[in-house]
């Protein structure tokens, strides 16, 4: 774990506040990617299975020469593999392609009504019990289903990965969060781009000397949340690792918090069966 980068406590284990993301990393683009972001210093990777990139994480984890015991290795379960057995089975070929013996947090991707939760809860804490993953987590949990969630499983839930970014209020989740002692992570954290160019994000950076991008990256680690940025820009992961050396103020946080708005969110592949938190 980096030195420099903050820890946030999830369950059982500790995640590296600031991590890099691997979506739509395809093809092999994710293997230099991933060397250089270990090489800049950041110790959180995340991948999915539904990515297919596994394999070539694990092979940029491996190429990097940083031990694999100071890198925190996320990954994702597939909606269609949440049944008994199936996760499983999922999570050993998860394993493989990575290349490891185990991850460091094991999250189911999406809720999934065809799957009762108890029966893909009771399939992950066994993923866990056999030293698979140290953690076991959720991924576009709204507050009802995390508690739900929360309620079932044996292990502690550790984390609930989310999108999240200024355009968005996660309010509700995060209290939920904070009550069951579950982490949030960002997914998304730079709004696909969007930040870039946000007014107020840009007066912001050019008083403390940093682009949009930092600002907003800075402003969710300042919440207590984890961010996962993903780039293909090589400079970029440079970039974004840069938020350390300077925190925002009270005003300037609750600036970004009023960027909110009903229509914020950017990815909803939440299924019709669920509900998300107004805010």
């Amino acid at each position: 774990m980096s030195k420099l980068v903050p820890a946030i406590r999830s369950g059982d284990v500790l995640m590296p506040a600031l991590g890099f993301g691997t979506w739509q990393l395809e093809n092999g683009t994710a293997v230099p990617l991933v060397e250089k972001a270990l090489a800049v210093g950041y110790r959180h990777i995340d991948t999915a299975q539904i990515y297919g990139n596994e394999r070539d994480v694990g092979a940029g984890i491996r190429n990097s020469g940083v031990k694999r015991d100071e890198i925190f290795l996320t990954t994702k379960v597939w909606i269609d593999k949440f049944h008994d057995g199936d996760l499983q089975r999922s999570a050993e070929k998860s394993l493989e392609k990575l290349g490891v013996d185990h991850v460091d947090l094991l999250l189911l991707h999406w809720p999934k009504p065809e799957a009762p939760l108890a029966e893909t809860l009771k399939a992950l804490n066994e993923v866990q019990s056999r030293g698979l993953t140290r953690a076991i987590g959720l991924s576009n949990f709204p507050s009802a289903l995390l508690e739900e969630a929360a309620k079932l499983s044996e292990a502690p839930i550790a984390n609930d990965q989310v999108e999240y970014h200024p355009y968005l209020s996660i309010k509700t989740l995060k209290a939920k969060a904070d009550a069951l002692g579950v982490s949030i992570t960002a997914w998304s954290p730079l709004a696909q781009g969007k930040v870039a160019q946000d007014p107020v994000l840009v007066e912001i950076g050019r008083a403390h000397g940093k682009t949009p991008g930092q600002v907003t990256l800075r402003w969710i680690i300042q919440q207590g949340i984890i961010a996962i940025p993903r780039t293909k820009n090589p400079a970029r992961i440079e970039e974004n690792f840069d938020i350390l050396d300077f925190a925002l103020s009270d005003d300037e946080m609750t600036r970004i918090h009023a960027l909110a708005r009903p229509d914020g969110r950017l990815g909803d592949w939440l299924d019709k069966a669920y509900a998300w938190d107004a805010e």
